[in-house]
């Protein structure tokens, strides 16, 4: 199908999408951007990991006609301005609540951030997929004060008990912000529209563009089917 526009978007949160995701982007937008997977270093001995896979490894024939365009860059230490940027959405209690309610409602959302559907490391403690998701929907964590920095100073600490899903729940907040603050940097500097499939993920960044006056585009593509 050709493009019906000539513009670039760029696909958020993620590093990959569905292959109809793709294709519906493809029919809208003349190319679509992809970041690469982002691993967040919260101090020099603790963060997440990257993974290398790429859309055009699935898609190396629209690689090589430009129709996908990866490699953006958006991992380690947050800057000065991301950290900002990161905690200005952690003390926003309109855009907390839209992360709860996700974190309780969606299943997408939930994937995208655990694994609950096997064991998860908690602190010390293995602890069954299923219960410690259960134990991070409480109401509680919803009204728990989060900055970048108290979560850098748990992720220094063997922790245990509810210290250890505090650090879960507060990494988990800053993935999520951290994302959109990649988002926004790299559709300015880009100078393309920002797209996503995730409805969570739509309401998140369009609660963080309304709060920080940005003008951006929010493309959200609609998944039925799939």
């Amino acid at each position: 199908m050709n493009p019906t526009q000539t513009t670039d978007t760029l696909f958020y949160p993620f590093h990959l999408c569905h292959e109809e995701t793709l294709r519906r982007l493809l029919a809208r937008f003349h190319r679509v951007h992809f970041r690469d997977y982002m691993a967040i270093q919260l101090s020099p001995f603790s963060g997440t990991t990257a993974f290398a896979d790429r859309m055009g490894g699935t898609f190396p024939d629209l690689v090589a006609a430009g129709r996908i365009v990866q490699g953006h860059h958006v991992s380690g230490p947050l800057t000065g301005t991301g950290r900002a940027s990161v905690d200005r959405d952690l003390a926003d209690q309109q855009w907390r609540r839209l992360f709860h309610e996700a974190l309780r409602e969606n299943r997408r959302f939930q994937r995208g951030l655990f694994d609950p559907a096997h064991a998860m490391t908690v602190g010390r403690d293995v602890v069954p997929g299923p219960a410690a998701l259960l134990r991070l929907m409480r109401e509680d964590f919803l009204h728990e004060p989060f900055t970048m920095e108290a979560i850098q100073q748990l992720s220094r600490q063997g922790l245990t008990g509810n210290d250890a899903y505090r650090f879960e729940y507060g990494l988990a907040l800053v993935k999520t912000a951290a994302a959109q603050h990649y988002t926004i940097q790299l559709a300015h500097r880009l100078r393309i529209a920002p797209a996503t499939d995730s409805s969570a993920h739509f309401q998140l960044f369009g609660r963080a563009l309304e709060r920080e006056q940005e003008r951006l585009p929010n493309h959200l593509v609609i998944r039925t089917g799939y």
